[in-house]
């Protein structure tokens, strides 16, 4: 979702609230409390639930391994939903030629730099950069250079749902509003 007029143009970014990000916690979640349980049922020696019959395994060392596993996948569960509960990675671009400023809004893990604001003036953009690594794990991402800051990524790096015309296009609308050279590496 974006908003754009004559002289202002604001780009929302999506966090983590994505649903492979909810697919992938819950499924996590449901593996690591499997784990946890056969882990504890051969601790106890009798099953805790029937679907998961741990008579074979012995505690020492095959229980305390699963039971590892089982707190390890609970702590990155967690971690999963709490990146979705505070969406980490959300916020907005925005760029105001009648200012001549842009302004870069991003959310974070709570703490002192919850809020992560960056400011820039437009005539300090040197160019609109975009990366697009191909293979296996390919990637296309759209960077402002920014002289004496270096590049700062405007789209997700981990956004694989964008095509390279896509990634072009918005590359070349951008450039044109902002009136800078585009770069391609």
């Amino acid at each position: 979702m974006n908003w754009r007029s004559n002289s202002i143009w604001i780009e929302f970014i999506r966090g983590s609230r994505k649903i492979s990000n909810f697919f992938w916690s819950f499924i996590l979640f449901l593996g690591s409390l499997g784990f946890l349980v056969v882990g504890t049922s051969s601790y106890l020696s009798r099953n805790i639930i029937s679907i998961f019959p741990s008579q074979k395994i012995l505690f020492f060392p095959q229980g305390i391994i699963m039971s590892f596993y089982g707190i390890a996948g609970l702590f990155m569960s967690s971690y999963l939903w709490c990146t979705i509960f505070w969406n980490v990675g959300s916020g907005y671009n925005q760029f105001d030629r009648k200012k001549g400023i842009i302004c870069i809004f991003r959310w974070g893990f709570p703490g002192l730099n919850r809020r992560i604001f960056l400011n820039f003036l437009i005539k300090d953009i040197q160019s609109i950069r975009i990366q697009d690594k191909a293979g296996f794990y390919s990637r296309r991402v759209l960077y402002m250079e920014i002289r004496g800051q270096g590049s700062i990524p405007l789209t997700r790096t981990d956004d694989h749902f964008l095509t390279p015309r896509e990634i072009e296009q918005k590359a070349v609308k951008l450039a044109y509003f902002l009136c800078v050279p585009i770069e391609v590496f």
